[in-house]
C-alpha cells in the first residue's frame, strides 16, 4: 500500500516463505530477512517505521521497540497496528458457547505476560499476550509521544464476525512520534 503511494519501502521478516510471498505479490520493496530485535540499519535511517501485527509475535518486545526507535529519524513516526490486549488475553480458550448457545469471550490472567499457541487457516504460531500497560511503558520509556490511538471496527467482510469485534476489541492502531 505504501509503494502505491510512491513511498520507498524496506520489508523485514524472519520467515523466508513470507518474504518469498511478498515478492511474489509484486511491488518493488527491498525485502530482507531479519528480526525487529536486531535491525541492520544505521541510527535514524527512516522517517517512518511500521510494525504491523509483529509485536505480539516477538518474545523480546522491549528490544524490538528500542530498535525501531533507534532507526527512526528525529521527528519520525512509529506506526503500530497490533492485536488489542483485551483480545490476546483470551487464548487459548477465547470464544466459547454457553449451554444456552450464547457466545462468551473469556479474558483471563490479563496482567500476566505469556505466550500462547494459536492456529488459524492452517498456520500455527506463538503469540504473546502483554497487558496494554506493558506496551505503553516500553513506548513511553523510549521518549515517544503518542499522536494517534484508535480501536477500529472492521469494514466489510463477514458481518457475524464483525459483530464479535463490537463486543471484544480485536485491533488497535497507534502513531508515536520521536522527539
Amino acid at each position: 500500500m505504501l509503494q502505491s503511494e510512491g513511498v520507498e519501502t524496506v520489508g523485514i521478516d524472519p520467515t523466508q516463505p513470507l518474504l518469498d510471498e511478498a515478492r511474489r505479490q509484486g511491488g518493488a520493496a527491498d525485502y530482507r530477512l531479519g528480526r525487529a530485535e536486531t535491525l541492520d540499519f544505521p541510527d535514524g535511517s527512516f522517517d517512518l517505521v511500521v510494525s504491523y501485527l509483529t509485536l505480539l509475535d516477538i518474545p523480546d518486545a522491549a528490544a524490538a521497540i528500542a530498535e525501531m526507535v533507534r532507526v527512526l529519524q528525529p521527528g519520525g513516526s512509529l506506526l503500530i497496528a497490533n492485536m488489542n490486549s483485551f483480545f490476546t488475553a483470551g487464548p487459548p480458550d477465547g470464544w466459547s458457547k454457553e449451554p444456552d448457545g450464547t457466545s462468551r469471550f473469556c479474558i483471563d490472567n490479563y496482567m500476566e505476560e505469556r505466550a500462547d499457541w494459536v492456529e488459524w487457516s492452517g498456520i500455527r504460531i506463538r503469540n504473546w499476550h502483554r497487558p496494554f500497560s506493558s506496551y505503553m511503558a516500553l513506548l513511553l520509556g523510549q521518549g515517544l509521544a503518542l499522536r494517534h490511538f484508535e480501536e477500529p471496527m472492521p469494514r466489510g467482510g463477514d458481518p457475524k464476525r464483525n459483530v464479535k469485534y463490537q463486543r471484544v476489541p480485536f485491533f488497535l492502531v497507534m502513531e508515536w512520534r520521536k522527539a
